[in-house]
């Protein structure tokens, strides 16, 4: 048989038909009668962003895990490092009133507490503040001028020496140390603390971590005053988001308006196509649950779509896929719950263990709405796979005549296929996708590379851990790499990451 180019399968989010069910313009959604009229409660249909926006989204280490598009750059240009006259107005004395000393170790308990009012001054001078170097100024003087009385620590530091050194009662040891840790607390704090309980304080808190982690990534504010103030940060914040704090809501077609578009906004993995598509993800056979934070009541943080099957499916094109009919829920039928998504909604709380949580608590509810279920599995991207197989190919061709990633046939027939035996043609196949346009070299591919993405995921460590930050998460938390699948998912963002494979990782029910 000759071997015939094969062209990918179209997707909706490529250029794809839309089903005949699909409105030529999509309407705004959902529409409710008022009073005889038909009243949208969105502003703006549920649809798919553009591709750039899509392109932009970063993934994080989860099992399907995209963090929500990316908010535009709020660090366009670099700040100067120093306040200069014109830059920010009462910046320096409006940090002076802001941050609370940090009163003597003696009277710490005796001192009274802030007021409320510079905490709210200082929410509105931020956010009164242009985005960019204005901003990067204020948190780079914030970490910098404001942290540990280096003084203090190495005063306390020498008091719990001496205390050591001269055997003193266990009660003077403990107090010197005491002591110790609380000249070790940066001032920052004191005012992160106070702004934490404020109305609408803490939601402000992780905006202003997803603009620290911003200015960190595009070097608009660096150095490690301001490193250790995302660490302090990020460590309150997980101590305010503990799950006792957290609520478990489920998304069903019913859910406020407001609730689905940011559902559909927050999912980047395998993007909601139009608000048909929303319907279908939250309708029958399938479930969506988030977490929310009982001091931002009804706001998605953390975002997990599930589907329920008979079976641990091998393709997210058969989970995602549009079905031109309504279904009915047969639970006879469910015996398998999939998490084939989990979304990350808020940047400020990257780092902070959500998803996790969500997971476990998610399965319970599953083990009380469907007993029958058995059966808990993630169907995971691979992202990764594809630039770490390439370097290896790039270090092969350095050295000629080395070849450790292929069997001496499968290199042969490789080679035939593409007319090159140094590998950079193959190279070039798999950075452009094109390799999956011959149904001949992907069939030679198909042994190899599905034992090289099981070494990937298993073998290939960093420090001790799984490289791959996806496999590293599950396996840290007791599930099983249990399948890897050939063409899980066949869209030109799967083939480009992962060469299309996907893998299923099998969860623990007792969690």
């Amino acid at each position: 048989m000759r071997d015939q180019p094969v062209t990918p399968a179209r997707h909706p989010q490529h250029g794809g038909r839309h089903t005949p069910h699909t409105p030529p313009a999509p309407p705004r959604f959902p529409h409710f009668p008022l009073a005889g009229r038909a009243v949208s409660l969105c502003s703006r249909p549920i649809i798919a962003r553009g591709a750039a926006r899509r392109a932009a989204a970063r993934p994080a280490a989860l099992c399907g895990m995209r963090r929500l598009r990316p908010r535009p750059l709020l660090w366009a240009a670099r700040g100067p490092r120093r306040l200069s006259s014109g830059a920010a107005p009462g910046m320096e004395e409006l940090l002076r009133r802001s941050v609370p000393p940090l009163p003597p170790y003696e009277t710490k308990e005796k001192a009274p507490p802030p007021a409320e009012l510079r905490g709210a001054e200082f929410v509105r001078f931020y956010r009164a503040l242009q985005p960019g170097p204005p901003r990067a100024e204020l948190l780079s003087r914030l970490a910098r001028d404001f942290g540990v009385e280096h003084g203090r620590v190495a005063e306390a530091a020498a008091k719990v020496l001496q205390a050591r050194e001269q055997r003193r009662e266990p009660g003077a040891l403990l107090q010197a140390e005491d002591r110790l840790r609380y000249y070790l607390s940066p001032q920052y704090r004191g005012l992160f603390q106070q702004l934490g309980r404020l109305e609408g304080g803490l939601r402000f808190l992780v905006e202003l971590r997803a603009d620290l982690m911003e200015g960190l990534a595009s070097k608009a504010v660096d150095g490690p005053h301001v490193k250790e103030m995302n660490g302090v940060l990020k460590n309150m914040l997980s101590e305010w988001f503990c799950t006792g704090f957290l609520n478990l809501e489920r998304v069903t077609w019913q859910s406020p308006c407001e609730v689905l578009q940011k559902i559909s906004d927050s999912e980047a993995v395998h993007p909601v196509r139009n608000w048909v598509d929303m319907k279908r993800r939250v309708g029958a056979y399938r479930r969506c649950y988030f977490f929310s934070h009982c001091a931002i009541p009804g706001e998605p943080l953390i975002v997990l779509h599930v589907a329920l099957t008979s079976d641990i499916s091998s393709s997210i094109q058969a989970i995602v896929k549009e079905v031109p009919p309504l279904e009915t829920e047969d639970t006879d039928k469910i015996t398998t719950a999939i998490f084939y998504s989990i979304s990350l909604t808020q940047q400020g709380l990257q780092g902070v263990e959500l998803g996790t949580h969500l997971i476990k608590r998610v399965v319970k509810e599953l083990q009380k709405e469907l007993p029958q279920i058995e059966t808990f599995s993630t169907l995971s991207p691979i992202p990764g796979f594809t630039k770490w197989l390439v370097g290896l190919l790039s270090s092969q061709t350095k050295e000629k005549g080395r070849n450790e990633l292929f069997t001496e046939s499968e290199w042969q027939e490789i080679s035939e296929i593409t007319g090159d035996p140094t590998g950079n043609t193959l190279k070039k196949l798999l950075n452009t996708n094109e390799w999956v346009r011959s149904e001949k070299l992907s069939e030679v591919l198909h042994s190899p590379l599905m034992r090289l993405c099981a070494w990937y995921l298993y073998g290939e460590k960093h420090r001790g851990y799984a490289l791959n930050p996806v496999a590293n998460f599950h396996l840290q938390n007791g599930s099983v790499l249990w399948r890897i699948n050939w063409m899980g998912d066949t869209s030109p963002r799967g083939i480009g990451a992962s060469c299309g494979m996907m893998v299923n990782y099998r969860c623990s029910p007792r969690g």
